[in-house]
């Protein structure tokens, strides 16, 4: 699933390739993606793209005096950019593409998603604050006013683990799954440890791991072509889905706990203080 790192490289991305220009066609493929009817997709052709912007993981395209194109790429989900698009129209089908937005140049990009399981979602919407998941959203945390105050703040009295803490966009938003198990092994933490009784020496080693990875992944990330951010995302990660591969900063060997639809990868070693985690699927745990 992209996260705050691959969709603010998006947001840079594209901000690049598609402010200025035109907008001429937006063509649908799989009906399901789109969330909205009013204002229609058509209300976007004709608009010139002014603005890129991220919202936790959504991207919204500002038009000069229309709507907005508001997108999250779910866990399957992604934007592939093309300097011409075909020329012939796109026939719905069983494939992933989702929707096609073409510029006056002849370049464009596509949305597509993987799977069986669509989640991709596109809304036309005036202002990005209609689309209730952007309107839910917690606090960016590389803005500039995120501090180690407010992060306290957020996890004061939290009587969830960290994994889901880090994870609940309402908290704090941008953070997945990947990044949560990278943050948490940065800091040295237990996925299973409750966010509310953190010490205030612990919450100063998490949100320094927090701002330090994050960081770290967007500008690894920064003026990357849209087409490589995946392979980035996979190549900088220290333990998510490196199950069975050593840890690169101790060498023990790192485990994973899987749950029905996910699964976290942590250190025993710098996280846990040796001790292995029981998998959920065994409907026990060990703190």
């Amino acid at each position: 699933m992209p996260e705050l790192p691959e969709v603010e490289a998006l947001k840079d991305f594209l901000t690049e390739h598609l402010v200025g220009h035109e907008i001429v066609r937006v063509l649908p493929v799989a009906i399901s993606v789109l969330k909205t009817y009013d204002p229609p997709l058509t209300a976007l052709q004709g608009r010139e793209v002014t603005a890129v912007r991220r919202y936790g993981k959504f991207l919204a395209l500002a038009t000069d005096g229309g709507p907005q194109l508001v997108t999250h790429l779910a866990r399957a989900g992604w934007l592939q950019w093309k300097d011409r698009l075909p020329d012939v129209p796109p026939r719905p089908g069983k494939g992933p593409l989702a929707l096609r937005v073409a510029l006056e140049t002849g370049a464009g990009f596509d949305l597509t998603e993987a799977g069986t399981q669509k989640r991709l979602a596109v809304y036309v919407v005036h202002d990005p604050e209609e689309v209730p998941g952007v309107a839910r959203l917690g606090p960016d945390p590389l803005a500039g006013d995120f501090d180690e105050a407010r992060l306290a703040a957020l996890l004061a009295g939290e009587r969830r683990q960290l994994k889901g803490a880090l994870r609940d966009q309402g908290l704090i938003a941008g953070i997945g799954n990947a990044y949560s198990d990278e943050i948490l092994h940065a800091a040295k933490m237990s996925p299973f440890k409750l966010a509310g009784a953190l010490t205030a020496q612990e919450t100063t080693r998490l949100y320094e791991a927090l701002r330090t990875t994050l960081t770290d992944a967007v500008e690894r990330s920064r003026g990357l072509a849209a087409g490589r951010l995946k392979a980035e995302k996979k190549s900088g990660l220290r333990v998510h889905g490196r199950t069975g591969e050593p840890c690169p900063v101790c060498g023990d060997t790192v485990r994973e706990v899987s749950f029905s639809d996910s699964s976290l990868q942590y250190c025993p070693t710098c996280q846990t203080g040796g001790k292995p985690l029981a998998d959920r699927r065994l409907s026990r745990l060990l703190k």
